[in-house]
């Protein structure tokens, strides 16, 4: 999980595993991200040139449910005015889900990395963070502006779903984090086949690849990528792998 309330623990089956590691495989690699890169990255991928707007890319009518939604979460719109499709849908999800009490910063990543780092843990990333952030600025006009309104719907569902989501994770139950992978795929294939399904195919030769090596290693990566079809559980799966869930 990405967000997560500051009181929330991380369950004793994940931090069993921690103390069992000796090296960490996360999506990106978290203890070696540089600020300033990231800041840089974000701007080239993410911020329209000086002579365009969301509002021109949008169209009036759909721009004003962009900033009516944007004014009810207490965002500026104009500050969404200047950036891509997809890094105003990001923005607007990131923001209501810290509205809700959800922070960043203790997220699993987050507070795994810190625990890494004070025990001297060596991490490593399956990605880097311009390669996360170019699969959304490289999708086509149309997702990208389908990933935004899907987020502006996605904010009046999200405490329902939230709240689903949370329960799921920490009762380990990977069929009902299924479904609510199955529900966003099956309304929107485009968007979460280069998300989700494609990315667990670029991931799954690197996991495999790590039970060769003499180290023990914990891999992190959101827990969608875990469960249903095409999911890296499935496809290791596939492969011959025996999968057993702690």
């Amino acid at each position: 999980m990405h967000f997560l309330s500051p009181e929330e623990q991380l369950p004793p089956a994940a931090l069993r595993a921690y103390e069992e590691a000796e090296s960490l495989l996360m999506e990106i690699d978290m203890d070696d991200l540089d600020a300033a890169q990231m800041q840089q990255a974000t701007f080239e991928l993410g911020v329209l040139p000086p002579d365009e707007s969301l509002e021109q890319q949008l169209g009036p009518e759909t721009y004003a449910r962009v900033a009516a939604k944007a004014r009810e979460i207490g965002v500026d719109p104009n500050v969404l005015n200047r950036l891509r499709p997809w890094l105003a849908g990001v923005t607007l999800v990131q923001i209501h889900l810290v509205r809700m009490g959800l922070d960043p910063s203790s997220g699993v990543e987050q507070r795994l990395t810190a625990r890494a780092i004070k025990d001297g843990k060596p991490i490593e990333g399956i990605e880097t963070l311009r390669e996360q952030l170019n699969m959304l600025a490289a999708l086509p006009d149309a997702q990208q502006q389908e990933f935004l309104m899907y987020s502006v719907d996605d904010v009046d569902r999200a405490a329902r779903e939230v709240d689903a989501m949370l329960a799921a994770w920490r009762n380990g139950d990977a069929q009902a984090l299924a479904e609510l992978l199955s529900e966003g795929f099956e309304k929107y294939p485009d968007l979460y086949r280069p998300l989700t399904t494609e990315r667990n195919r670029r991931w799954t030769p690197t996991i495999e690849g790590l039970l060769d090596d003499e180290q023990d290693y914990l891999v992190v990566v959101g827990a969608l990528h875990l469960v249903g079809e095409d999911s890296v559980i499935d496809l290791l799966q596939r492969k011959g792998y025996s999968v057993r869930q702690h």
